[in-house]
Order: structure tokens, then C-alpha cells, then sequence
């Protein structure tokens, strides 16, 4: 049975941190791939700064065309809005029943992870894997069995800096993988 780490996310837009972190998830740990879920509404964010659902999918696919251990899921864009986890994973699981699914998460979202919609069910069901987010968080609080902290690289890039960086006519191209910089400069995104 094949193992996905889910990597949840609005993509708004993918940049380098991205696949960086999910490379040396999916090289380090027992995942036979990293499946990246674009997210269209997560209920913790602002919506009016997210851009449409098709050129977030467009932007991610284009990112990680050239890496056999990612794939992208639109699975989120079918489901009522917005996005709770635990209904992403029951529609994966009906259709992908040959298949094991990994909780990829932050250790940000963790520490946060007793407000999200019936996370004692996720917990039942599915393996978490919590990798490292910044500074701020040493330590994590909420201890569990299906939880495994992981290794991996502490990413200081944002979508949002990225968002900020082009509304200020800043120099985004070594944030982004080549075909994600020429998709936002040449359809005029974010401005």
C-alpha cells in the first residue's frame, strides 16, 4: 500500500520553500510520494487576498511537473467551502482506498490542531507528521501516538512576502521555480 503525505495549502502562489520542504519530507521519511492540496478557502484565512482556484492548481502543477514523487489534488475544489481537513481525507480515502494518507503539517498548525473540526477523528484514523516552522517554536505542546515530529528544513519564505514583493515591484524570480515566475509575469497576477 503506497504511503501520500498530503501537503495542504493555498499555494497563493507555490514557491521554492515549498518544494524544498516537501523534498526532504518525501527523501527522509517512509512517504512514497507528497501529494500538494490546493486549498480554495482555508477557514483561517483571509479569502479576498486569494487568487482563483485554477491558477493556484496551474501554478502548482507547473512547479512539479519535473518531480516524479509529487502530485497535485484539486480534491478540495468538489467540497463544500470551506475546507475542513478531516472531509478532504474521507473523499481521498472513498476514492483512494489502496491508499495510506499522512497528515503533512506545520508545526504552527499543530499547536492549533485542538480548534480544527473533529481533530480527535483525524487522530484516530490517520499518522501525522509535524515538521519545523520557525524559531518561535521549540517545543510542541500537544504530544500523541500517531503524531512523528520530522526533520526538515525551517523555511523563512512566504506566499505572503512573495504577494508583498510584487505589489512593491520587488524582484520575486529567486523565490519561485522558473515556470511559476514566468505563469504570474506573464498573465499579470497579483498586481
Amino acid at each position: 500500500m503506497k504511503k501520500i503525505g498530503l501537503f495542504f495549502g493555498s499555494f497563493n502562489p507555490v514557491h521554492i520553500g515549498h518544494l524544498i520542504l516537501a523534498n526532504s519530507i518525501v527523501e527522509n521519511t517512509d512517504l512514497d510520494k507528497v501529494w500538494f492540496v490546493v486549498t480554495p478557502h482555508n477557514p483561517f484565512k483571509n479569502k479576498s487576498t486569494l487568487l482563483e482556484d485554477h491558477h493556484r492548481l496551474e501554478m502548482v502543477n507547473l512547479a512539479i511537473e519535473k518531480y516524479s514523487k509529487f502530485e497535485s489534488s484539486n480534491v478540495e475544489f468538489s467540497l463544500p467551502k470551506p475546507s475542513y481537513t478531516i472531509d478532504t481525507l474521507v473523499a481521498l480515502q472513498e476514492t483512494h482506498p489502496n491508499k495510506k494518507f499522512v497528515l503533512l503539517m506545520g508545526e504552527d498548525n499543530w499547536i492549533h490542531f485542538p480548534k480544527w473540526k473533529n481533530y480527535e477523528e483525524i487522530l484516530k484514523r490517520y499518522e501525522v507528521y509535524v515538521y519545523p516552522r520557525s524559531h518561535e517554536y521549540t517545543t510542541i505542546p500537544l504530544e500523541h501516538p500517531k503524531m512523528s515530529k520530522i526533520a526538515a528544513p525551517k523555511i523563512e519564505i512566504s506566499s505572503t512576502l512573495i504577494r508583498e514583493y510584487i505589489k512593491n515591484k520587488k524582484n520575486i524570480r529567486p523565490l519561485l521555480p522558473p515556470e511559476v515566475y514566468k505563469y504570474i509575469d506573464g498573465s499579470n497576477l497579483y498586481k
